[in-house]
């Protein structure tokens, strides 16, 4: 089974157009959202008609909420004075331009998605969040102590933790229990399809390969790939430089950071 799985498109439309015109040859059984769909770009109503119009079961993330209910708190953790004005224009214009019935929408995400699956008479969990099941807005970097990760994933029942919000993909693997009680969960960032930050500016999405022979017990048994595609990045700085958007934004998609 194939599951693909991708996040972070911040109203980035040609991004997202890019993202399915490259999903669709790979083939996926399953395709999943893990948020932020809004927020940073010019097309947020676009791109919720598009996760619509495709049926696609995606989650809330952390923008996706605050706009949905019309507040000005997108729940972002800005390091500097002058990313935190930046983020006031940028989630002002996103309350502004956003459609009644696409803000209804992102009010009905839910909080994450559970899959359970039954490989050799083993349960084999995959829990899908945005920041991480504790809270939406949790980030969860690749150099998180293991300990803490571990602890995250033990509570809430995941052999396998996917999640997006830090834009940063990478995939861990950690070890749980000792002896016949030994488990492996993997830690899945899943990147971000509009608004990398991990200094490549392409889209990225993840795909997830399981197989009858799946289980937690064997820590190579869950394929996890990388997936990047080009899209027309111009497009979309362009399109935030003729708006009221800071120039920052379309410098950071040039960049990808």
């Amino acid at each position: 089974m194939k599951i693909a799985l991708f996040s972070d498109i911040h109203a980035n439309l040609p991004a997202l157009e890019a993202f399915f015109a490259h999903v669709e040859p790979q083939q996926p059984d399953a395709l999943y959202c893990l948020g932020d769909l809004v927020g940073y770009n010019i097309w947020p109503n676009e791109v919720v008609d598009e996760i619509r119009k495709r049926r696609i079961p995606t989650i809330t993330g952390n923008y996706d909420y605050g706009i949905g209910r019309g507040i000005d708190d997108c729940g972002c953790a800005y390091k500097t004075e002058e990313e935190k004005a930046n983020g006031k224009v940028s989630i002002s214009y996103t309350n502004q331009v956003m459609g009644d019935e696409q803000r209804a929408y992102l009010r009905t995400l839910p909080a994450h998605i559970r899959l359970e699956f039954q490989f050799n008479n083993q349960p084999f969990q995959i829990l899908l969040v945005h920041g991480s099941p504790r809270k939406v807005n949790e980030y969860l970097f690749e150099d998180r102590d293991e300990q803490s990760l571990l602890r995250i994933m033990e509570q809430s029942n995941a052999d396998v933790l996917c999640f997006g919000h830090t834009h940063k993909p990478y995939h861990r693997i950690l070890r749980s229990g000792s002896g016949e009680g030994t488990r492996y969960r993997h830690a899945i960032n899943i990147g971000s399809v509009g608004k990398p930050k991990d200094y490549d500016p392409r889209g990225g999405y993840v795909l997830l390969h399981l197989s009858e022979h799946s289980s937690p017990m064997h820590s190579d048994s869950l394929k996890v790939e990388f997936m990047r595609f080009d899209y027309d990045i111009e497009k979309a700085a362009t399109a935030v430089e003729h708006s009221i958007l800071p120039n920052d934004y379309a410098v950071s998609l040039r960049l990808g950071f």
